[in-house]
């Protein structure tokens, strides 16, 4: 039932389409997380979910924030890509249940199977639901898409495995394997959307030049990232892994100069995906260090990825496709600037103020969270109302 599609738009706009409930939805829970853990660090609160705050922590902002806005970010373009109306009305707002239920079910004293259960099961559906049309329309360019999804599913089961068993080392690999496929994920949506943006945004209309080998090396390495940490090539410094991270940077970088235009500066859509994008070079290269033996702490790489590059890419996705979806033109006020500012500034505190002074992780989380807090002041109302366009969507 999940992966039906429909032909008619409820009439409440905010099942009308996928990345309506779960950018609000996924937006809303990664403020009350950051939250929470901000009255953790500080010692204010002091919630005791199975596996401890950690285990939570690392498991939501992955698989209950980033989760949710790959979701809803893809349940809307395929719609695109297809041809065929994307998920709506009832299926839609189970598949949001199924969700919030996973956020909720660490909390609610259930039998571990079935946090495991409710937890497991989001990803698997939400990539049947990718494939119906993909599949239908016989889109093989998109088929890695679904791949990914299912691969990240796999990553929430490890997690989820180590969880029920007290295994740590599958749990943390679980995570890391899954940050490094959303990381995939990000390169190759990236990839596609990034560069016609900026033409698009910068008046150019030109088709954006293709560089396939570029975009498959990416994608080459960037999977093969994730596979080396299920199979505990990064439990400890490998130098082989240096070269990969390294690699990986450099491909990165590339594609930032050849997609560069000195006017993108002056368009917060614009410069806001690409510091995001940015943000992978600096996480490549710290693991990339600490492989080649450099005293260097890997948690730091990791916030470089999970917010710089993660959470700013979300943030700066949801804000424009939003108001693509919603008929509105492609421009935002000087709050949402400051929203995407925000979110640089508490990756950098994470990364580089962190190692000198351990409030800058209370400073992180609440630059984050302020970020959050103005998305969601000027996206609410987006969100939940219909097209100004009179369209359905």
């Amino acid at each position: 039932m999940l992966v039906q599609p429909v032909t008619a738009r409820p009439r409440q706009a905010l099942w009308a389409l996928g990345f309506r409930p779960f950018f609000l939805g996924g937006s809303l829970f990664a403020l009350l997380a950051l939250l929470l853990w901000a009255g953790v660090l500080v010692g204010a609160l002091q919630p005791n979910p199975p596996g401890g705050m950690l285990a939570w922590h690392r498991h939501e902002m992955l698989f209950g924030f980033a989760a949710a806005i790959i979701a809803g970010f893809l349940l809307t373009a395929v719609q695109n890509w297809s041809g065929i109306p994307g998920l709506g009305g009832r299926p839609l707002q189970g598949l949001f249940l199924l969700w919030l239920l996973g956020r909720a079910s660490w909390f609610l004293l259930l039998p571990a199977w079935l946090i495991l259960l409710i937890q497991g099961a989001f990803l698997p559906l939400v990539a049947l639901a990718l494939a119906r049309p993909i599949i239908r329309r016989r889109l093989r360019n998109n088929y890695p898409i679904v791949i990914l999804v299912l691969l990240i599913g796999a990553c929430q089961w490890l997690t989820l495995a180590g969880w029920l068993t007290q295994n740590e080392t599958w749990q943390r690999r679980g995570v890391l394997a899954g940050l490094w496929l959303v990381a995939a994920m990000m390169s190759v949506l990236g990839g596609r959307v990034i560069p016609f943006f900026t033409r698009r945004g910068l008046g150019n209309l030109s088709p954006t030049p293709a560089r396939p080998w570029l975009d498959r090396a990416c994608l080459a390495c960037s999977v093969a990232l994730p596979l080396s940490y299920v199979v505990g090539l990064n439990d400890r410094p490998q130098p082989p892994m240096a070269l990969l991270f390294a690699a990986l940077a450099l491909l990165h970088g590339a594609r930032l100069v050849l997609w560069h235009d000195r006017g993108l500066w002056r368009v917060p859509l614009l410069w806001s995906l690409h510091l995001a994008y940015a943000w992978l070079i600096p996480a490549c290269l710290g693991l990339a260090l600490w492989h080649a033996g450099v005293a260097i702490n890997p948690s730091l790489a990791t916030h470089a990825l999970t917010v710089g590059a993660m959470t700013g890419l979300i943030v700066a996705m949801m804000a424009r496709v939003s108001l693509g979806h919603t008929g509105r033109p492609l421009q935002v006020p000087r709050s949402i600037g400051w929203a995407f500012a925000l979110i640089q500034l508490a990756a950098l505190a994470r990364v580089l103020v962190v190692p000198f002074t351990s409030l800058a992780l209370e400073l992180s989380v609440l630059l984050g969270s302020g970020a959050l807090l103005i998305f969601l002041w000027h996206y609410l109302p987006i969100l939940t109302r219909p097209r100004v366009d009179g369209m359905p969507g």
